[in-house]
């Protein structure tokens, strides 16, 4: 859903009434008419809209700033500020004059560029509302088509961040973005950019700097740098964590490991480094080798400060998988998967463990055949 222009006015004109109701609206699907009905006796007609907002102010909860405006799709698509801090980073290394926000929505990556002008657009009245009570008077803003270029100047660089989102459901194909990707890239033909994606898209023919973020475990974005913006890199994987821990690997990192047996620990790497293609660069970094050439599981002598492992205790076919943990009193276990077909919920529910020990299982294919890795519980050490 989205709101009218006039649902934002009466929003922005109303927020803090809407604050002081809002702890009263659970949002629940028991409380679903009890909440309707109390915005109704505040809000009337606007008590959908009223609804929205609250709703979308909890989805964007270590998104936006407190007390933002934005609809339900924009707050699922704003991008986190440890990823807009990353982003902004490299794009301000290039020292634009402007950076011109083709697709600003609410506003949501203005802050992060705190070293250059900034210049948001959007077709969207709506959304250009919310950002300016959002932003402030001084914000520059303008309605505009992000396939008609508002801004042609020397040392400009385009970001952009197409909707992914139609109604709450996701759009997967590139071309199908809003406004699509294709004509996005070639419209702006020429100029520095930076677009958001989808971890998920084929990439591959991209021809400038692939990176993808995760935050706190959770892979976010692959963001697209065309070659002026990408510092002769391909690919680039950004771990990011609400404590303030940040590494970056990238394609120039050295990427030569052995295949060997287990070592002391087995360790997952992060998503963004999977999603990124750079498992041998992260593992080279960080003295593991890999337990397959293929498979994205590590092992080595130590766990990498500030990530987790398991120790590596024996591993044993899949078929023995069972009576293995039987024997170390299994009660609990957690499950990894690459490259073998089996879903560890249910393999869980098959293992039927009563031991009084948590233990974990890294199944992956080795060669040709599927390995049962059997650890103790996953261990997280310290920086």
């Amino acid at each position: 859903m989205s709101f009218s222009p006039d649902e934002v006015r009466f929003l922005t004109a109303h927020a803090a009434e809407i604050d002081e109701v809002a702890p009263q609206v659970a949002l629940t699907s028991a409380t679903v008419f009890a909440d309707r009905k109390l915005l109704d006796a505040h809000f009337g007609g606007y008590a959908r809209a009223a609804m929205e907002a609250i709703y979308a102010r909890r989805l964007s909860e270590g998104k936006l700033p407190p007390g933002w405006l934005a609809d339900i799709d924009a707050a699922q698509q704003a991008t986190p500020t440890l990823v807009a801090r990353v982003r902004a980073r490299r794009v301000q290394a290039a020292s634009p004059r402007l950076v011109c926000d083709v697709t600003c929505s609410v506003g949501t990556e203005a802050h992060a560029y705190d070293q250059v002008r900034w210049l948001g657009s959007d077709l969207d009245h709506a959304r250009l509302l919310m950002a300016r009570y959002n932003l402030g008077d001084k914000a520059w803003l303008v309605r505009a088509d992000a396939l008609e270029p508002v801004v042609r100047a020397p040392g400009t660089v385009i970001v952009a961040d197409p909707a992914r989102r139609v109604n709450g459901r996701r759009i997967t194909d590139p071309a199908k973005l809003r406004p699509p990707l294709p004509r996005l890239v070639h419209t702006h033909q020429g100029a520095p950019m930076a677009v958001k994606c989808a971890p998920g898209i084929d990439y591959s023919e991209w021809e400038g700097l692939v990176s993808v973020v995760s935050v706190d475990g959770g892979v976010k974005e692959a963001c697209l740098y065309t070659p002026d913006l990408s510092e002769g890199l391909s690919r680039e994987a950004v771990v990011a964590r609400s404590d303030g821990f940040l590494e970056a690997v990238t394609s120039a990192d050295p990427d030569e490991v052995p295949v060997g047996r287990p070592g002391t620990y087995i360790v997952e790497p992060d998503g963004a480094v999977v999603r990124a293609g750079l498992v041998r660069a992260w593992a080279a970094r960080h003295g593991l080798w890999m337990l397959d050439p293929y498979i994205a599981f590590l092992t080595g002598d130590r766990i990498p400060a500030n990530y987790s492992g398991f120790a590596f205790l024996e591993d044993v076919p899949l078929r023995k998988l069972k009576a293995a943990l039987q024997s170390y009193d299994a009660g609990s276990v957690e499950i990894l998967v690459r490259g073998v077909d089996v879903d560890p919920d249910r393999l869980r529910g098959k293992l039927r463990l009563k031991g009084s020990r948590q233990m974990g299982v890294v199944i992956a294919r080795v060669g040709e055949t599927a390995v049962a890795h059997i650890c103790g519980p996953r261990e997280r050490p310290g920086a």
